[in-house]
């Protein structure tokens, strides 16, 4: 998740250490960094694949949801950069340092996580935010697999995790400006 603010960020719940905000610009820079093909060279390759903003709309949810959700995007960002095929489609060296800084994100944030559901009451209501963000990346894993993993659709996914960061990253700002306040649904 990209951070675009270099201040602490106690206000979600937890204190995520300094190293979380470095991987998360890294992760952006990388992603950009690994664009192989011109996007207009895949034009017929283009797929709406309709990430679920509600998920990553702040005022939906309590604080452990939001971590919850953010912690299930990287989580899951790191599992498609560890499919097969990854390897074949980009520099193995950028896409090393992306899946690093991916698992470091990612245990920063279950780390978070833990701190957040010690504050809250329901894990139920994790539930639903979390499976349209797992139902949303199976569609990017079947994608793949239906193009045979081609570097087309490994750049169109590509172009996708960048546009989820963008939203991820809304959320994650927000948090930070409400200082982990939620507004309860």
């Amino acid at each position: 998740i990209i951070l675009t603010s270099y201040s602490p960020v106690p206000s979600l719940g937890c204190d995520l250490p300094p190293n979380h905000m470095v991987a998360s610009k890294k992760t952006f820079v990388l992603l950009a960094q690994m664009r192989t093909l011109s996007p207009s060279f895949c034009l017929e390759d283009r797929k709406d694949f309709r990430f679920p903003e509600e998920v990553v709309d702040v005022s939906q949810h309590h604080k452990a949801q939001a971590i919850s959700v953010l912690q299930e995007i990287v989580q899951q960002i790191s599992n498609l950069f560890h499919t097969e095929g990854a390897s074949a489609a980009w520099n193995v060296t950028l896409l090393n340092q992306l899946q690093n800084a991916l698992h470091r994100q990612t245990e920063n944030l279950e780390n978070c996580l833990v701190q957040a559901m010690g504050e809250e009451e329901s894990v139920l209501a994790i539930e639903g935010p979390l499976l349209a963000v797992k139902r949303y990346f199976y569609g990017l894993r079947l994608y793949l697999k239906e193009k045979i993993y081609s570097d087309c659709a490994w750049e169109v996914v590509r172009g996708e995790i960048r546009r989820i960061f963008s939203s991820s990253t809304d959320l994650q700002e927000t948090l930070r400006r409400k200082n982990g306040d939620l507004i309860s649904s």
